[in-house]
């Protein structure tokens, strides 16, 4: 049976109002794929790590995301060939050891990310060059070659933020990735300055001396923070203007007991505790898109995720908002309010009910692969049943050119719907075709193409296979820029 079949056979069993199954056709469903700290990588071969990400990819599919957050670089480290820094230890077991034999994870990632119509978005790790105290760098690091750029807390060695050559480094790391990858986004994560440790201060009064000029400490630190932003911003928009640069934040900002601009909350703060003015941010359009981490369950005391939702969706106001979901406390807690053993219902309501946020993103993605007590079955049968196109961005052109020549043809493997693709000239653009957006309609249904459920197919590829192809059916294809603009649909009338 076709994915259509099953949506329309499901939908007769439940009320034609129900909230569940009112899916959006625009929504960010995307997931996160860690690589630090995951020793399945390490322990696999080459071929085993490829069947891996296939598997991840094809589950993470079934579920409804249509977007993927790899890993690529953890710890100064690359999950990718890379001449600016070491393999990581995460995918081979030591730092700077290449895969036996050698590979190419993200160039492989991507690929299966793409065949899949799923978008593919780099996540890097800015500043954190060891993760725990008991590694140990190699003696050329550039750590060890010019120490006075670092600095260790916590058992951490991270780049201090201070120094503008870090800057350049880290932008010159995105930049090699733009520059020889088809990424659709690059993507930072929460760790700025590190997370406070109990009774330890952040050994940084060598730079301060050196470039403080009299600042605040605390605002000098933000300042640091802001300058990486903007640059990577900067750097993003000038290699690939329709590259988006997402950030995903520590779920709050200040806390109302702090700022009356804060949220009704008690816990740690971007801009007090990592040095992260993320509002600052939005307010310079130095982001398309950020992500805070709303990893708490609905009503915990010092971080309400019910609370944090709503003052999110109204105090971002030029990027994206997505929501960072946590899959194992959402699915382990019950929701008395909804009369149901977990708070997914709750938590994907919220984020359809503000007007500003524009998605969801499953922390983690291994949790989702893992069905963990059911979050994929959920997800797959209720709330993210249907296909779903990401959120249309702003940028260069002026959108895709349409389809061609749609016909539908059957051979010796099946009946298939064809269509030419529109040409494309040899340089990259934002307006040029990735993606052709497929809807079905049955005899007498309207043909609507707003409607999510009319979706059978978001690919890569001009022709799908359509096996329940009858007379009197009427199908449509459209284009998708890489900037997810959507072209005006052709239509074919199966006779």
């Amino acid at each position: 049976m076709t994915r259509r079949f099953l949506q329309l056979l499901l939908a007769l069993t439940i009320s034609l109002t129900a909230f569940a199954y009112n899916n959006p056709k625009r929504e960010f469903r995307g997931a996160w794929l860690h690589v630090i700290g995951q020793s399945q990588w390490q322990d696999k071969s080459p071929e085993q790590a490829r069947a891996y990400i296939v598997d991840q990819f094809n589950k993470l599919q079934d579920a409804g995301c249509n977007v993927v957050i790899f890993q690529v670089r953890p710890t100064a480290d690359a999950v990718y060939k890379s001449e600016l820094e070491p393999w990581s230890a995460w995918l081979t077991g030591k730092r700077g050891k290449a895969p036996n034999p050698v590979w190419d994870p993200m160039e492989f990632a991507i690929a299966e990310a793409h065949r899949r119509g799923l978008e593919f978005h780099a996540w890097l790790n800015p500043y954190r060059v060891t993760s725990t105290a008991k590694e140990t760098l190699p003696a050329d690091h550039l750590s060890n070659r010019e120490p006075e750029r670092f600095f260790r807390y916590n058992g951490q060695v991270l780049f201090d933020p201070a120094y503008q050559e870090n800057r350049d480094f880290i932008c010159e790391v995105v930049t090699d990735i733009l520059r020889r990858y088809d990424v659709d986004g690059i993507h930072i994560d929460d760790y700025f300055y590190p997370y406070p440790a109990a009774g330890k201060s952040i050994p940084d009064d060598a730079s301060y001396r050196k470039f403080g000029n009299g600042m605040d400490r605390g605002d000098w630190r933000r300042h640091n923070v802001d300058l990486l932003i903007e640059q990577l911003h900067r750097t993003i928009k000038k290699e690939k203007p329709w590259v988006r640069f997402g950030i995903s934040p520590f779920g709050i900002w200040r806390n109302k007991s702090n700022d009356p601009r804060g949220s009704e909350s008690s816990g740690l703060q971007n801009y007090d505790g990592l040095y992260a003015d993320v509002l600052l941010w939005d307010r310079k359009g130095w982001m398309d898109y950020i992500v805070p981490q709303l990893y708490w369950n609905l009503d915990t005391k010092a971080a309400p995720s019910r609370k944090l939702v709503k003052w999110w969706n109204d105090n971002i106001h030029n990027s994206d908002l997505y929501i960072g979901q946590d899959v194992q406390r959402t699915m382990n807690m019950a929701d008395p309010g909804n009369n149901d053993r977990n708070e997914l219902d709750t938590k994907v309501r919220l984020t359809r009910q503000l007007p500003n946020v524009k998605g969801n993103v499953w922390w983690h993605g291994y949790w989702v692969t893992g069905n963990y007590k059911g979050a994929a079955d959920s997800l797959a049968s209720k709330y993210q049943s249907t296909i779903a196109l990401p959120p249309v961005y702003d940028g260069p052109g002026h959108g895709p050119k349409g389809i061609k020549h749609l016909k539908i043809v059957k051979s010796h493997e099946g009946k298939f719907l064809e269509w030419n693709r529109p040409e494309q000239g040899r340089e990259p653009k934002s307006d040029d075709v990735v993606k052709f957006v497929v809807y079905e309609f049955f005899p007498g249904e309207k043909q609507d193409t707003e409607d999510p459920q009319a979706i059978v197919a978001m690919t890569p590829y001009n022709r799908v296979r359509v096996e329940n192809a009858e007379r009197g059916m009427t199908y449509a294809v459209t284009t998708l820029d890489r900037l997810n603009r959507e072209s005006k649909p052709v239509f074919l009338y199966v006779k």
